[in-house]
């Protein structure tokens, strides 16, 4: 059991996301209290969503239906058929009890999981700064590990109020992957329950954000009709009522192509870990008969399952955005390596934010002690 939800799209059952072993199903059973001592006992609908990428176990979720559930406050599933249960077990509280009609946030960033030694401080600062400039209010970021300069300056977001960190230990539960594939990355769910991580946070955002965005670290959502991403979405949305899911092209920009005259090649950074994206104005191009996979800005109230790529369950429709109105900027190691420079695309978009850009980066790198003062 990760969380538990109120869903008011389905007459108010409770849906319980969990993460279940595909090979070994049996009934489950809700136990769900209204009170410390009145608990009543359903049998539960087990719904394995249909992307599981193979693994043994694959994100869930058990939906819970009876009479006066309106009430219950904590849930518990179990596989046992019975009505008196030791209170000390682990109830998950009911989340998302009333329907929310104005949002606190815009738009919230779901970063499904840091693990490992991960310690690109330098990209990651510069992707928060840039979200700020987009217009983005709120980060979300489920951790399992990250690496001891990293840690600092998510505490240091953190303090600011931009970003909410989950805790999520999942390598205490089970054995994650590191990756997607199965062939290469052995476990037993995959990339530390990545799939979990981003439908846990569409429904804990359901009524905090208009908008939630689903994407990785090295990943900028970016508009290039627009100034921000509140407005492209206002005009996205206007144009497209019935869309619920906005999906965005990814394009990568290798880290091992440098911008020739070494503008941003800036000696304060030299010894900051991590990869500097402004450096890194090289787009790949598109490949023939090869799928170029997207990303998506959704409405959570119209989505009951994802996946990485594309939604699984939802209502209403899904809309691919132009390329030329918003892409993903994914500086990354590249798909196309053997391409030299001049067969790459110019796309000096985030440029275009470097007069705010790079002060709001030394700022924050300064304030966390990766720069001195003095520079």
């Amino acid at each position: 059991m990760v969380s538990a939800f109120v869903d008011h799209r389905l007459d108010g059952d409770i849906r319980v996301i969990s993460i279940i072993n595909r090979k070994s199903l049996q009934p489950l059973y809700c136990v769900y209290c209204n009170t410390e001592h009145d608990c009543r006992t359903v049998q539960a609908d087990v719904q394995i969503h249909s992307d599981h990428f193979s693994f043994p176990y694959g994100a869930s979720d058990v939906i819970c239906k009876g009479k006066h559930m309106q009430n219950a406050t904590h849930v518990l599933i179990t596989t046992e058929k019975k009505d008196s249960f030791d209170l000390k077990m682990e109830y998950l509280p009911i989340q998302n009890k009333v329907v929310g009609e104005t949002f606190k946030f815009d738009i919230t960033i779901c970063i499904s999981n840091l693990f490992g030694d991960y310690n690109n401080v330098l990209q990651f600062a510069q992707t928060m700064e840039m979200y700020k400039l987009l217009g983005v209010q709120h980060v979300v970021i489920y951790k399992t590990k990250c690496g001891p300069d990293l840690e600092k300056l998510l505490k240091h977001y953190e303090i600011e109020g931009i970003l909410e960190i989950v805790s999520w230990p999942i390598d205490k539960f089970v054995n994650p992957s590191s990756g997607w594939n199965i062939k290469k990355d052995k476990g037993d769910l995959q990339y530390y329950g990545q799939l979990v991580t981003l439908n846990e946070c569409i429904y804990r955002h359901m009524y905090q954000s208009r908008y939630v965005l689903l994407n990785d670290f090295d990943e900028i959502i970016m508009p290039y009709k627009h100034s921000n991403l509140p407005s492209l979405m206002e005009d996205l949305q206007s144009a497209h009522p019935s869309v619920g899911v906005f999906r965005i092209e990814n394009h990568i920009f290798p880290k091992t192509q440098f911008e020739d005259s070494g503008k941003f090649k800036r000696a304060e950074w030299s010894n900051i870990p991590g990869v500097n994206i402004m450096e890194h104005i090289y787009r790949e191009p598109d490949r023939k008969n090869i799928y170029n996979p997207t990303k998506m800005i959704i409405n959570p109230r119209k989505v009951q399952q994802t996946s990485v790529h594309s939604t699984l369950k939802y209502y209403g429709d899904t809309y691919l955005v132009p390329f030329d109105v918003c892409r993903i900027v994914h500086v990354r190691v590249p798909l196309q390596g053997r391409l030299t420079k001049d067969q790459l695309f110019v796309d000096k978009r985030v440029w275009d934010f470097e007069q705010k850009l790079i002060p709001n980066i030394d700022q924050t790198l300064k304030l966390t002690g990766f720069l001195n003062v003095s520079s």
